[in-house]
């Protein structure tokens, strides 16, 4: 079970976050919607364990992969390389297949640059999946992608997810997309005196 107990959470004088109470249980996916600014981002960072500057605690398993937004992949590596960096223990061969299995065989050789903003997404769901997480974070995936793609996106990530069964937390503005792909919907907001109080 993740469990996420956060009690407060300021940048210098602001606070961001009030009390931001919520567990995920093992296969389960939790979308947390709200307004933009509201601290959506925030939540995911103190879950991925990347911000530890707030008051509360966070359980989460060691075995992670978060998927952001803007895919945060190596320029100067190529498809292939990007993903037998992170997992060495893949292998070519199993690297080839993480790559077939969202769509991209062919293209091994490319750098990031040389692929659309959609073939960027798809590498780094592959490598969010190449080795099955217990802890999925999620961090707006189908965000700036034309309906078309980002249709194409949801379905994979509906495979991958059903397949593997990860934890998930999924930050998205977008309710269709958390309805599609969650068990459950949380929506953060708040007042000027209790920023993002959830239980």
């Amino acid at each position: 079970m993740i469990r996420v107990r956060i009690d407060d959470k300021h940048f210098g004088e602001a606070q961001v976050l009030g009390r931001v109470h919520f567990d995920i249980a093992p296969g389960e996916c939790v979308a947390l919607v709200g307004p933009s600014g509201i601290g959506k981002s925030t939540v995911l960072r103190i879950l991925a364990g990347t911000d530890e500057a707030f008051s509360g605690h966070v359980d989460r398993p060691d075995r992670m992969a978060v998927v952001f937004q803007e895919p945060t992949l190596l320029p100067w590596r190529s498809v292939l390389q990007n993903l037998t960096l992170v997992h060495p223990d893949l292998g070519t061969a199993g690297a080839r297949a993480a790559l077939d299995r969202v769509g991209l065989s062919g293209k091994e050789t490319l750098f990031p640059g040389q692929l659309s903003l959609g073939q960027q997404r798809r590498l780094a769901l592959a490598r969010g999946f190449a080795t099955p997480p217990d802890l999925l974070i999620m961090d707006e995936p189908f965000a700036s992608l034309d309906p078309e793609t980002a249709e194409r996106m949801l379905a994979l990530t509906e495979s991958l997810m059903a397949t593997t069964r990860p934890a998930t937390l999924f930050v998205t503005h977008d309710r269709a997309e958390a309805e599609r792909l969650a068990d459950r919907i949380l929506r953060l907001d708040g007042t000027p005196a209790t920023l993002g109080d959830l239980t």
